[in-house]
């Protein structure tokens, strides 16, 4: 499994405006192969941001590059110049992306990466 993760440092005053932008996108993530899941996660207030992150669980790297080379993405993303403006932030996304080494599931069955 490959995890990607977008962290955003979202200004105080704009976590709702931020928060209702990823309730409505439109993602076209479950079109494609190798996608698992999606959560879009809320961190701790600091006193210049709300951090959040953008989280996409896939079956392997090869699979999320795929993803960012598809006409999906580029979907997705198509509308993200019309809402700039709307929120501030400290500073553009960052992305993380992590090999799924170890993973163990809601019933404790554990599954090492080969």
């Amino acid at each position: 499994m490959y995890i990607a993760m977008n962290r955003f440092r979202v200004v105080p005053g704009f976590e709702e405006t931020f928060e209702e932008i990823w309730r409505n996108r439109e993602r076209h993530l479950s079109t494609l192969p190798g996608y698992l899941e999606f959560h879009m996660l809320k961190g701790p207030k600091a006193e210049d941001h709300t951090l959040y992150a953008s989280h996409t669980v896939w079956e392997s790297q090869e699979h999320f590059v795929a993803w960012t080379k598809s006409e999906q993405f580029r979907a997705a993303h198509a509308n993200a110049g019309a809402n700039r403006g709307k929120v501030e932030y400290l500073s553009g996304p960052h992305f993380e992306g992590f090999e799924v080494i170890i993973h163990e599931d809601k019933n404790g069955q554990r599954a090492d990466a080969a």
